[in-house]
């Protein structure tokens, strides 16, 4: 049975004759299913419906097994034929028989099948591919993710550890405040120390009465010396707190009495003050003693922010 041209044979698939041209040439005329396998993988070519120019002595459309000797059909004599009177088909210019209707029926209706076939294994091939991309992008997403991650993790340690810092750094300030809150107030206590039991001795020798005073005439008043002085302490929320203190100590240490047990926000700078009579201490009246202020033996101080 003879065969159709590879030309023929594409459109009468349906496709159209300036591709059908293109996949023939393109393919070098080498059968129906490489020509296919062209149209399929240039079907979404931006020039595939431009018109197609052979280039010099080129020939397409002729058949698969060209016979030695015999001139092929250019595109201009390709698929041409002239129907006789019982339906058949006439003898081409080469002298091979050309197919009847039924036959051309038939080589369509494999071409269509073998079409469908490469079209479905296209399409898996693409599918596969697809499902390839979409793991590759997965893929790549997971390993943005954990880098994001990474870096998140090591800003957060790197804040931890700041802040560890940081804490380290303000425990160290306290102590040295306190601990030199203490030297304070051991040399104010050996200055004060000695002064303080003399000029006691000396104040509670004239409470004895004399053995020439007369009976009607009784020991002058002493003052009453107080050691310890209590502070409440009214803070910036309204709450109070009380403690006591020596008299000698200074009233720095009421301020880091504050700071230790109070609820002032870490980072606050403030000052106290005393409301009856209204005082704002100053940084010089840190340093001095609580019984110099006046504050002893008791006294109400009020948080203020500087």
């Amino acid at each position: 049975m003879a065969e159709l041209t590879t030309l023929e044979s594409l459109l009468e698939m349906g496709f159209d004759r300036n591709r059908a041209e293109k996949a023939v040439a393109n393919t070098g005329n080498q059968g129906i299913e490489q020509a296919m396998d062209w149209l399929m993988e240039h079907e979404n070519d931006p020039d595939i419906d431009e018109p197609y120019v052979p280039p010099v002595g080129n020939v397409v459309g002729g058949r698969a097994d060209g016979q030695s000797g015999t001139e092929e059909p250019t595109l201009g004599d390709t698929a041409t034929g002239t129907a006789g009177g019982d339906g058949s088909l006439m003898n081409d210019e080469s002298g091979g028989q050309l197919l009847t209707e039924e036959e051309k029926l038939e080589q369509v209706k494999r071409l269509e099948e073998l079409m469908r076939v490469k079209q479905a294994e296209r399409r898996e091939r693409e599918r596969a591919e697809e499902l390839e991309r979409e793991k590759q992008r997965r893929r790549h997403g997971q390993e943005l993710q954990q880098m994001r991650q990474k870096l998140q993790d090591d800003d957060m340690k790197k804040l931890a550890d700041q802040r560890r810092k940081e804490k380290m750094e303000d425990k160290l300030a306290r102590q040295r405040v306190k601990d030199k809150i203490a030297r304070d107030r051991e040399e104010r206590a050996q200055k004060f120390g000695g002064g303080g039991s003399s000029s006691t001795a000396a104040s509670s020798q004239p409470t004895q009465p004399s053995p020439s005073s007369p009976t009607s005439q009784g020991p002058p008043p002493t003052k009453k010396e107080y050691e310890e002085c209590r502070i409440q302490v009214r803070l910036l929320d309204g709450s109070t707190i009380n403690t006591v203190f020596k008299a000698q100590e200074p009233l720095a240490a009421v301020r880091v009495y504050v700071q230790m047990n109070g609820n002032t926000p870490e980072g606050q700078d403030f000052t106290l003050l005393s409301p009856y009579p209204r005082h704002v201490y100053t940084e010089l009246d840190m340093e001095k003693p609580l019984k110099e202020l006046g504050l002893v033996p008791s006294a109400v101080l009020v948080v203020i922010k500087k």
